[in-house]
């Protein structure tokens, strides 16, 4: 059996995007810091990374349809905290986010690691932007980049 697999390795030329919400900015900012930091670790040069800032969550998969049909990168990270309240507010946003960044990355083959935390209290997500969880921006951005490497593999990488 021939095993296809991709690996966190940039491709020749790649441009990436890290897609962030402003909201929840301390947890965010350290999201983001795990994306580039594991980008740079890998090979991708600063220059070739993009920050796009949203004002939320739920503006994400806007910002990766536009990055998407733009053409210019090979995959994306999106990363953002929604943390729960008092209402079913918290589900609709990472629910709807979620659901977006994947019809996204379907419509428009593009890898979209999704670092957006859905979280029951601060706690849990400082523990998983930089905490005893690790950074899971860290972990998305590794996946983007090896789908974008797997994709390119198997021929259906981006032009």
């Amino acid at each position: 059996m021939h095993q296809i697999e991709g690996a966190p390795r940039p491709l020749p030329g790649a441009r990436y995007a890290i897609l962030a919400s402003r909201w929840n900015p301390r947890i965010t900012d350290a999201l983001v810091d795990g994306a580039r930091a594991a980008l740079l670790a890998h090979g991708v040069d600063d220059a070739a990374i993009d920050l796009v800032r949203v004002p939320g969550a739920l503006e994400l998969p806007l910002a990766a349809r536009a990055i998407a049909t733009g053409g210019r990168h090979q995959a994306a990270v999106a990363l953002g905290c929604v943390v729960r309240g008092d209402t079913r507010h918290y589900e609709m946003v990472s629910d709807e986010c979620a659901r977006g960044l994947m019809q996204v990355s379907l419509d428009h083959g593009l890898p979209i690691g999704n670092g957006v935390l859905a979280v029951e209290q601060h706690a849990d997500a400082q523990a998983r932007a930089g905490g005893v969880h690790g950074n899971k921006g860290e972990e998305a951005a590794l996946a983007a980049l090896e789908m974008a490497d797997l994709l390119h593999v198997l021929g259906a990488g981006r032009a």
